[in-house]
């Protein structure tokens, strides 16, 4: 009998690699909560035992699921402070926005969804830490409620928009990602036109 470590065969992805997919996608379809580590081998096509070589609990099976996002969403927000640079500036961070909301559609739905009843979970409170940063910038960055209604409205706005269609859509509904994306980048660039900064004070 195959042991954990054992080659996949050709073609077929590594099991650390197939498993995380699979349990992304029971997380964000079912929950954490309603996903238990047999369904994921189950489902994936391997032994529990295989399931808790590579990953010891299922708290750690959602870290490597949805850790690679919330890396790039710090990335994120480590940038945002060049949206009041320039206007192009403030286009390059609304496409990488909209990007990464694209490419980890289903991490987003995940956290955003679940992010309050998985609080105590390591990284689901540095999911919901991020969140509540992008929030303080609006706070204490924009001038006015009209401003941060504005910023709120368009990020909030476009990780809401996608984690609905997953919700509500079926599948063949659902529009092609580069329509998706042009129509968010065109939406949200839109609604933050307007948007000024509160001068920084020396």
């Amino acid at each position: 009998m195959p042991s954990p470590e054992s080659a996949p065969p050709a073609g077929r992805p590594s099991a650390s690699v197939e498993l995380r997919a699979v349990a992304l996608e029971q997380f964000a379809s079912v929950g954490f909560a309603g996903t238990s580590l047999q369904q994921i081998a189950d489902i994936a096509g391997y032994s529990k035992s295989s399931v808790l070589y590579h990953f010891a609990s299922k708290e750690a099976l959602l870290e490597a699921a949805i850790g690679p996002a919330i890396d790039r969403l710090e990335e994120l927000l480590g940038d945002i402070g060049s949206l009041r640079s320039s206007a192009a500036a403030r286009q390059t961070f609304i496409e990488s926005f909209i990007d990464f909301l694209l490419q980890y559609r289903l991490e987003v739905h995940t956290f955003i969804n679940q992010g309050q009843s998985l609080a105590g979970i390591a990284v689901i409170d540095r999911a919901n830490a991020s969140v509540a940063a992008l929030a303080d910038n609006f706070a204490s960055d924009l001038e006015g409620a009209e401003q941060k209604i504005r910023f709120g409205v368009a990020l909030g706005g476009a990780a809401y928009t996608l984690v609905a269609a997953m919700n509500f859509t079926d599948e063949s509904d659902m529009l092609p990602l580069d329509e998706i994306r042009g129509a968010l980048i065109s939406v949200v660039s839109e609604l933050l036109a307007p948007v000024q900064y509160r001068p920084h004070t020396r």
